[in-house]
C-alpha cells in the first residue's frame, strides 16, 4: 500500500474509489448514504467537510478504527449537483417570474458546501466535479472549472459534459475517444436519444444514477492522478 491518502467525498458508488484501491492507494469514499460499491471496509459514512478537515482517526462502514497521519494528500469530490447545475436554472423560478425561495435557498447551502470542498487548504491537491453550472452558483463559488471534460473522451458512450476544479493538480488527458453516431446531421451517443437528451426515464433513482462516474473517467482520475503524485514526491511506483 503506497503512502498516499486519497478521500473521495460525496461518493457512495465508489467508483472512483475502488479504481484508487487497484493501484495501491490508500483511497476512502465518504457520503452520508451508505455504499452501494459493495466495500463498506473502504467507506466512511459521515460529513465530508468534517472528514476533509482532519483524518486522524475515523471508522468504516465495517465498524473498523483507521488513522491517516497528518491530513489527506489528496480529494475528489463531487458534491450534489441538483441546485447548482445549469440544467436546473429554470426551476429557481416561479411560472409568474417569482423566485422560488426555497429553491434559491438550496442553491446557496449548496453553492457554499462546495465552495467549501474547495476551500480545503490543508489538502494540497483537490478535484472537484460537477456538470455545468449555473451563473448564480459560480458567483457564490467564485472560481470557474479548470476542464471540462466527456465520457466519450475516456472509453465509455455517453454524452456528459463534466466539469473539473482542479487544485495543484494537471487536466486529464484523454484516453479513448469514441466517435458519435451522427442523426439527422447531430452527434448522438448511446445514453441520448435520437432528439438528444438523455435516455434514462424520470424515477425516484434518477438523479442517484445519473450522478455516478463513468466509469473511464473513473478510472482516468485514479491512473492520472496517482502517477501525478508518484512522480512529484518521488514515491516509488
Amino acid at each position: 500500500m503506497n503512502d498516499i491518502n486519497v478521500l473521495v467525498a460525496c461518493e457512495e458508488s465508489q467508483r472512483v474509489t475502488i479504481e484508487f484501491r487497484k493501484l495501491g492507494i490508500r483511497a476512502f469514499s465518504c457520503d452520508l448514504l451508505p455504499c452501494s460499491g459493495d466495500h463498506p471496509e473502504w467507506h466512511i459514512k459521515g460529513d465530508a467537510i468534517e472528514i476533509a478537515g482532519n483524518a486522524g482517526h475515523f471508522k468504516t462502514m465495517d465498524g473498523k478504527d483507521h488513522y491517516v497521519h497528518g491530513f489527506w494528500d489528496l480529494m475528489i469530490a463531487h458534491p450534489p449537483c441538483t441546485y447548482l447545475s445549469n440544467s436546473g436554472v429554470t426551476w429557481l423560478y416561479n411560472k409568474d417570474g417569482s423566485e422560488n425561495t426555497e429553491r434559491w435557498d438550496n442553491m446557496i447551502d449548496g453553492a457554499e458546501f462546495f465552495k467549501a470542498l474547495l476551500r480545503c487548504d490543508h489538502i494540497p491537491h483537490i478535484a472537484i466535479e460537477n456538470p455545468i453550472m449555473h451563473k448564480y452558483a459560480k458567483s457564490i463559488i467564485g472560481f470557474d472549472q479548470d476542464q471540462v471534460i466527456q465520457p466519450w473522451m475516456f472509453g465509455d458512450n455517453a454524452s456528459k459534459a463534466t466539469c473539473l476544479w482542479l487544485k495543484s493538480l494537471p487536466n486529464l488527458t484523454p484516453t479513448e475517444i469514441i466517435e458519435p453516431m451522427i442523426v439527422d446531421g447531430k452527434k448522438r451517443w448511446a445514453n441520448q436519444t435520437p432528439a438528444g437528451h438523455d435516455k434514462l426515464g424520470p424515477s425516484p433513482q434518477r438523479a442517484m444514477l445519473r450522478s455516478k462516474t463513468y466509469p473511464g473517467i473513473a478510472k482516468a482520475i485514479a491512473t492520472q492522478f496517482t502517477e501525478y503524485l508518484l512522480n512529484l514526491y518521488g514515491y516509488d511506483n
